[in-house]
């Protein structure tokens, strides 16, 4: 009688796990792919690169009679408009590659939360300096913006709004279940910032609770530092403050965008 022996059950592949520490080839691998897919999309090319440029123009011909009041909203709004739009494109897209299963199939492969948030913000962040510089330069050279100190600075302070928006983009979309759910987080995350900035009065002239919030609140800094561009010659301690404060704020809210991304859609 012959015996036959049992043949071993096979192991299961096990997924390969993600690397927790940043690689610069993950990372650049992941943002060229982005900007691969952002080229094959001219509507949000458009979005992010001439609609800030559209509304700087519409805004000095509202105020053509009054170009005092460009002057003083202006520095503002250059970099209000790129936060609001890296936010709005970056949440979407963020959502859309979670929804459409693209963002498991890369977390099983070894790339990690990390890399996959920096590669999101370097590509986003190309796309930001093109952006930041476009409108700057249309804003100072050619509607005319009058501001004491260098236009360079004015760029830095929008190139970090739009890293800033980038980064709040790909945090709320950890939250949101569908684009239009993305879309409704902008009154709760971008307007009362839009608010509360001292960007309609003063915020020292709002009540002291308000106040209290502004200050707590990114988008106060990054108008404050628009104003020190708009008002003194050279670069103060205060603007140093406020574009130290967009950044880190940048940072951080990256970092909380990487712990708390899903591979799907609940």
């Amino acid at each position: 009688m012959s015996t036959t022996t049992p043949a071993a059950p096979a192991t299961p592949a096990t997924p390969a796990t993600p690397t927790s520490a940043l690689n610069a080839a993950r990372t650049t691998a992941t943002a060229a792919r982005v900007l691969r897919q952002l080229r094959h999309d001219p509507r949000t090319i458009a979005l992010l690169i001439l609609v800030p440029c559209l509304m700087l123009i519409l805004l000095r011909y509202v105020f053509d009679a009054s170009p005092r009041t460009f002057d003083n909203i202006g520095a503002s709004l250059l970099g209000i408009f790129p936060l609001i739009t890296m936010f709005l494109v970056t949440s979407i897209a963020t959502l859309r590659e979670r929804t459409s299963g693209t963002l498991e199939r890369l977390l099983a492969m070894p790339l990690g939360k990390a890399d996959l948030i920096a590669g999101y913000a370097l590509a986003f962040g190309g796309l930001a300096i093109v952006q930041s510089a476009l409108a700057t330069g249309l804003a100072v050279w050619l509607l005319g913006l009058d501001v004491t100190g260098s236009a360079w600075l004015l760029l830095l302070v929008a190139l970090l709004d739009a890293l800033l928006g980038t980064a709040l983009g790909l945090f709320v979309s950890a939250f949101a279940a569908s684009e239009f759910q993305a879309v409704q987080f902008m009154p709760a995350v971008i307007f009362p910032q839009l608010l509360l900035c001292g960007l309609f009065t003063p915020r020292a002239d709002m009540h002291p609770v308000l106040e209290a919030i502004s200050d707590a609140l990114p988008m106060s800094y990054a108008v404050d530092g628009m104003n020190e561009v708009l008002h003194h010659t050279d670069m103060t301690a205060t603007f140093v403050r406020d574009v130290s404060i967009v950044a880190g704020c940048a940072v951080l809210v990256l970092a909380l965008g990487a712990a708390t991304l899903r591979r799907r859609t609940a």
